[in-house]
């Protein structure tokens, strides 16, 4: 686990991706699943929210909430017994919001066998203590891969923001 209070108090005007990235583990139970014995995807909606708002809420010190969902793949279903493990780290931050990747794994526990069955980009903004939106630490970026991702995030913006003038 990062110290992350360590690390951010050697530099308060932004933060890694790393340091606020958030793993979560959740086991499929039989409540979770539709009558094929798949994950409902409302539940991993749901999940995945969460972990994108962990790591938000971990970046920014702050409350957060969820504005927009750019993308979600449903690639392979979960199923009743296994894990789904969500890995969620920022790709992008503007003055008050932040867009998260979200990517859920399926681990099938007799098996060992882990296969990717999900990915969302999910944007929050930083709401201060009335709810209002407030500024956020900019994003370090320390490797090609997170410099890539933030490109990326900037294009994903530039349509969103394009079909919110047209809507």
């Amino acid at each position: 686990m990062n110290n992350i209070s360590k690390d951010y108090k050697e530099n308060p005007v932004g933060k890694s991706p790393s340091l606020s990235q958030v793993e979560m583990t959740e086991l499929v139970l039989p409540n979770d699943t539709n009558l094929l014995g798949n994950l409902l995807g409302g539940r991993l909606m749901h999940w995945i929210d969460i972990a994108g708002a962990m790591a938000a809420s971990r970046h920014s010190n702050r409350i957060v909430a969820t504005v927009a969902l750019d993308s979600l793949d449903f690639r392979h279903p979960a199923r009743m017994g296994e894990l789904v493990m969500l890995k969620a780290k920022l790709t992008w931050v503007g003055k008050t919001s932040m867009e998260v990747k979200v990517t859920a794994y399926a681990e099938n526990l007799k098996t060992g066998s882990v296969i990717l069955t999900n990915q969302a980009y999910i944007t929050f903004v930083a709401l201060d203590s009335e709810g209002k939106p407030t500024p956020v630490p900019p994003l370090i970026l320390e490797t090609e891969e997170e410099k890539r991702e933030f490109e990326e995030a900037e294009a994903r913006r530039a349509e969103r923001l394009k079909r919110k003038e047209k809507g």
